[in-house]
């Protein structure tokens, strides 16, 4: 039981940053953007996230406040960071897929530059703890509170609301509605008074908000308030956008998917604590591959009935009405 305790509470912590993620790219190529940036944008929000928190670990401030604080800055980092993308695909018309690797290919090398110019390190390193032994009031709700109330990040909770409003707001919402049409049917969305460069702007902008704060909730919950221009965010970006396809642009399907490739990361960094695997004496890399193996394989018998919204990538032309 301990073992599994220890489990569930360390997949919630790696299965936020996805979650977060995915959900940006999902609201970016609903509106007909594809968003392979996610990785650079992540990357981006982490570390001024995490300059925000060297900044402020000395205030004197405890440790939450800093996290938000840092959150809030993280995710003004990604959407300025993802408007690179939308101008270059929505009002250059640039290859997406080009663009997006482009983006990604920048930051690390900028922000090794930046830390050994600054640092003198190749990364931001951090001293503040942001783990929570127990949430006082409901840690002591028998097994709940175990698994959900202890030992955990607020970050945990932060990401839960957020896939909330997330799914509110893509479902329920006037927004919503415009953004989906824009990413299926534009010219028709235009027809009807839409903007869809409008649109298309809000979509790149939400996936930047939520991939820089999943990017600096990454950083938090599996880096230890850390940073690094080598390592960079270990292609969540990339595992972010299998999950996005496996949870076929759905918001709760998103959810499930980051879980369960979550839990394979968790599994194969605790095969020690685990008699039957510690008895097989295999190697533990391979089992740090088995979150990327999985995601080829889910990748490979899923695709067939992936359905991507009907504009993605498709550059909309108000003159091309085809």
């Amino acid at each position: 039981m301990d073992t599994l305790y220890y489990l569930i509470q360390n997949t919630l912590p790696v299965a936020i940053p996805l979650l977060l993620v995915a959900l940006g790219g999902m609201f970016s190529e609903r509106s007909g953007v594809i968003n392979i940036a996610l990785e650079g944008i992540m990357l981006f929000g982490a570390f001024f996230g995490c300059l925000a928190v060297l900044v402020l670990q000395g205030s004197g401030m405890s440790p939450q406040i800093v996290l938000i604080i840092s959150m809030f800055v993280a995710a003004v980092a990604g959407i300025l960071y993802s408007m690179l993308l939308a101008f270059a695909a929505i009002n250059m018309k640039a290859d997406q897929t080009i663009t997006g690797t482009a983006l990604n290919m920048l930051i690390p090398a900028a922000i090794l530059l930046f830390s050994k110019m600054k640092f003198n390190s190749d990364g931001i390193t951090t001293n503040i703890n942001f783990y929570i032994q127990k949430v006082p009031g409901v840690s002591k709700i028998p097994v709940i509170g175990d698994l959900f109330f202890k030992n955990t990040y607020l970050t945990v909770y932060i990401g839960f609301l957020l896939l909330i409003i997330a799914t509110v707001i893509f479902y329920k919402t006037k927004f919503g509605l415009r953004l989906r049409a824009c990413g299926e049917h534009p010219h028709a969305a235009d027809s009807v008074g839409i903007s869809v460069f409008l649109m298309r702007y809000c979509g790149v902008g939400i996936s930047g908000i939520l991939g820089g704060i999943g990017g600096f909730f990454y950083s938090v919950g599996v880096m230890d308030g850390n940073v690094n221009g080598h390592t960079g965010v270990a292609g969540f970006g990339f595992l972010a956008l299998a999950v996005m396809i496996f949870g076929q642009w759905k918001p709760i399907k998103i959810m499930f998917a980051s879980l369960f490739f979550a839990f394979l990361r968790t599994l194969a960094y605790s095969t020690s604590l685990i008699p039957f695997l510690s008895a097989l004496k295999v190697n533990q890399t391979y089992y740090k591959m088995l979150p990327y193996v999985a995601t080829m394989i889910a990748l490979v018998f899923t695709s067939k009935r992936s359905r991507a919204p009907k504009a993605e990538g498709i550059p909309f032309d108000k003159a091309n009405n085809r």
